[in-house]
């Protein structure tokens, strides 16, 4: 299982630009095979969903071939995978459409840890029809979600419980199938925001007993959109509000007007594309997909160590972040520095490196940075340790 950084880079036009990427936590570059699938696709013949022209088989094929990458690459059963715009509009849809069965006394759990689109969605439902809010607090001197903190606040009146896969500032990944297991015990659901943790290792939603589990696409090399998946039986249970004419059928009664076949058909290059981005053992694509994503894993945590060491090592840095099990991703500021102004010079030495809440403003808030945030740098298949030493370097010379 080995992994080629080089031979990935290959496939990359934006790297040509000479730009240094540490902001693949807020959208990934893309690879050239997706941009190829995405143009073949919106230029040949297109129209409604149907099984009789050429046209209208072609619309099928990337719908159904949308759902079947989605399954292989969360392994979850492709007749449950819903499309979104956004990983945002997803869970604002499911949160109003599940507030229907909710009612005064019942209770919802948010994670502070989280994003606020799995954070903010919930709880205006709750509050449109009276239900409790709950939080899962994280530790800040660990940055650890527990499954002690959650059944903390876990009651016979729990609903639903929703948990990032990994906090997108600090990277802390929480123990899902533990924290799965306490929520079922109770009898409530589990919804797994999985935007920032998929890029980064092998999934499997069934193993994690996640009744919800979604991602962004663009996040992992993919055109912007994401998905959302969860059993067919468990959607058929939902009513939510659409149009008339509309199908009732699962998944697409969740899905509004005609869909971006052109983006489904990016999906599905993103998804092939990860499948064989390290040679393997394995003949079905899932098979090649956990092994591509172990081989990134092992690579972007050994160059993880070694950007938090080099991080470290700068004078009058913090560094916020200390889970034992986390993704490649530090968040970081300078003693009497702006970050912004940090970023903006960065930027200036093609170096990208944002700062910000970057909508984790639970986070941000709880460990005393205000809504301002800082500076995250974050790795992606594309990532080398000549990027860490640019980094690095631009760092030394602006906090000198």
């Amino acid at each position: 299982m080995t992994y080629d950084v080089e031979k990935i880079r290959a496939h990359f036009p934006a790297l040509n630009t000479g730009l240094a990427y540490f902001d693949g936590p807020g959208g990934s570059q893309v690879p050239d095979v997706v941009g190829a699938a995405i143009a073949e696709a919106i230029t040949k013949p297109i129209s409604n969903r149907n099984v009789n022209t050429e046209s209208e088989k072609n619309a099928e094929e990337y719908v159904l071939g949308f759902r079947q990458a989605v399954g292989d690459l969360i392994d979850v059963d492709p007749r449950g995978v819903v499309y979104g715009r956004s990983w945002t509009q997803l869970s604002y849809d499911f949160s109003r459409t599940l507030a229907k069965s909710w009612k005064p006394g019942d209770e919802i759990v948010v994670s502070r840890l989280d994003h606020d689109s799995n954070i903010r969605p919930w709880i205006q439902a709750a509050e449109a029809v009276g239900a409790t809010v709950r939080w899962a607090e994280f530790d800040v001197n660990t940055s650890e979600l527990t499954v002690a903190a959650v059944e903390a606040v876990l009651t016979s009146n729990t609903k639903l419980v929703a948990v990032t896969g990994a906090g997108n500032t600090i990277g802390t990944r929480p123990d899902l199938k533990a924290i799965g297991d306490a929520v079922h015990k109770v009898g409530a659901l589990f919804y797994v925001d999985g935007v920032h943790l998929t890029p980064h290792a092998a999934i499997s939603a069934r193993e994690i007993g996640a009744d919800f589990y979604g991602f962004s696409f663009y996040k992992l090399m993919g055109p912007h959109c994401a998905a959302l998946a969860a059993s067919p039986a468990l959607l058929e249970t939902l009513n939510n509000d659409k149009l008339l004419p509309a199908t009732n059928n699962v998944p697409e009664r969740f899905e509004f007007g005609t869909l971006p076949y052109e983006l489904m058909a990016g999906c599905i290059a993103a998804v092939d594309f990860i499948a064989d981005m390290a040679p393997g053992s394995g003949t079905t694509r899932r098979e090649r997909i956990v092994n591509s994503m172990n081989a990134l894993e092992k690579y972007e945590d050994d160059l993880l160590e070694y950007l938090e060491r080099e991080i470290k090592s700068l004078p009058g840095v913090t560094t916020y972040g200390h889970a034992q099990h986390r993704t490649p991703t530090i968040y970081f500021s300078f003693a009497n520095k702006d970050s912004v102004e940090i970023y903006k010079a960065m930027a200036l030495k093609k170096v990208t490196l944002p700062a910000s809440n970057f909508y984790a403003l639970e986070v941000s808030r709880k460990l005393g940075l205000g809504d301002a945030g800082a500076l995250r740098a974050g790795l992606a298949p594309y990532s080398t340790k000549e990027d860490v030493d640019r980094l690095i370097s631009g760092l030394k010379e602006l906090i000198a």
